[in-house]
């Protein structure tokens, strides 16, 4: 990950923040230069889950990098070439439904359409409780589609949650190394 630069974004799925920044705190470790992006959501909502403000902090802490939150300040990434990979992380139902109908109302889904215009990686994160029920057709719709990647992933709760899947953010550095080189890290399932 020496001398790239990742655009880090991520979306609602609060719950699953801790385990997102270890894996962020990983690809600085490696040697990337990231730059974090959050949703509007992630940029204006506190939760159980801690307040807008500290996972703000948070962010400009681990990257040292001021963060992307305005669909202004993500429109010239593609065009600019400001980074080489974006990973969005954890990306939600919603972000992957509107990635996969080509929507750009959010700052992460403007990043991800203004990278993927000029032909660059998209390494998505999911976690999602729907996952293998409305937003199944989007998955399947992204999965075959050019230039978009995903971290590993499995059914975290399939008791209670049957159609909940979650990435495992373990492995987003190395699904990030092999989306650089244009390759999809498997199993994809577990």
């Amino acid at each position: 990950m020496k001398d790239k630069t990742v655009i880090y974004g991520l979306c609602g799925s609060f719950c699953n923040f801790e385990k997102s920044l270890r894996a962020l705190r990983e690809l600085v470790a490696r040697g990337a230069r990231v730059i974090p992006a959050v949703s509007f959501n992630v940029g204006g909502m506190d939760t159980r889950f801690g307040t807008a403000a500290e996972i703000r902090e948070k962010l400009r802490e681990i990257t040292g990098n001021e963060i992307i939150d305005t669909i202004q300040e993500a429109e010239p990434v593609g065009p600019k070439h400001l980074c080489d990979l974006v990973i969005v992380s954890p990306c939600t139902g919603n972000t992957l439904a509107k990635l996969a109908l080509g929507i750009t109302d959010t700052p992460i889904t403007m990043i991800c359409k203004s990278h993927l215009r000029c032909g660059r990686p998209v390494l998505l994160a999911l976690a999602s409780n729907d996952s293998l029920a409305a937003s199944a057709q989007n998955l399947g719709r992204l999965l075959n589609t050019k230039h978009y990647y995903f971290t590993p992933m499995a059914q975290d709760d399939w008791l209670k949650k049957p159609t909940s899947l979650v990435a495992d953010f373990d492995q987003l550095a190395d699904a990030a190394e092999l989306a650089l080189r244009g390759k999809q890290l498997q199993p994809l399932f577990f």
